[in-house]
Parts: structure tokens; C-alpha cells; sequence
């Protein structure tokens, strides 16, 4: 996917999106590197992308595409609102959103 698609790299998280070609529902996955922490820190940033990337597709509903949400170090640190604009401007800049 990543040699296809688009990215758009972000200060707290990096995009990953591939067009479908349909109408269906977006797929999300999400992946951290142990290169971000021990087991605990990467599932609590794991956690983290899923509630931004949540609450950001409930308020703007996304069809047709793939994206991959990748933790990066800054991530857990970073607050969580300017997260949830990190993800909102790499949806903009892959033309998703």
C-alpha cells in the first residue's frame, strides 16, 4: 500500500491513504513501531490515534478509501487536540477529507 497510495506525513502522526474505488465505509487500521516505546506506550498511543481518528470521522464521514494512521514518538506526547488536527490536515493533503 504504501509504495500506491499517498502520504502525508504529519508532527504527531503519519497518513497513509489508498482510494478503493467504492462507496463503502473507510477502513482504518493502525501500527507503532516498538522504535515509540515498550509494549504499554505503544498501546496507549495506538489508543490515542483510534479515539482522534473517531471522533474526527464521526464529525466528517469518509467513504471509499483505506488509510493507515502510523504512531510516531511525538505522538503520545503531543496534546490531543493538535492531534486530532495533525490527522485532519493529512486527510486534507491526501484529499480524503
Amino acid at each position: 500500500m504504501a509504495s500506491k497510495g499517498r502520504k502525508a506525513p504529519m508532527p504527531g502522526v503519519v497518513l497513509q491513504a489508498m482510494p478503493r474505488g467504492d462507496d463503502a465505509p473507510v477502513r482504518l487500521g493502525f501500527t507503532v513501531t516498538k522504535k515509540v516505546g515498550n509494549a504499554v506506550i505503544r498501546n496507549r498511543t495506538r489508543r490515542r490515534l483510534k479515539e482522534a481518528a473517531r471522533l474526527l470521522l464521526q464529525d466528517h464521514p469518509v467513504s471509499g478509501f483505506d488509510l493507515v494512521l502510523i504512531g510516531r514518538d511525538g505522538t503520545r506526547g503531543r496534546p490531543f487536540s493538535d492531534l486530532r488536527k495533525d490527522i485532519q490536515r493529512a486527510m486534507k493533503k491526501v484529499g480524503v477529507a
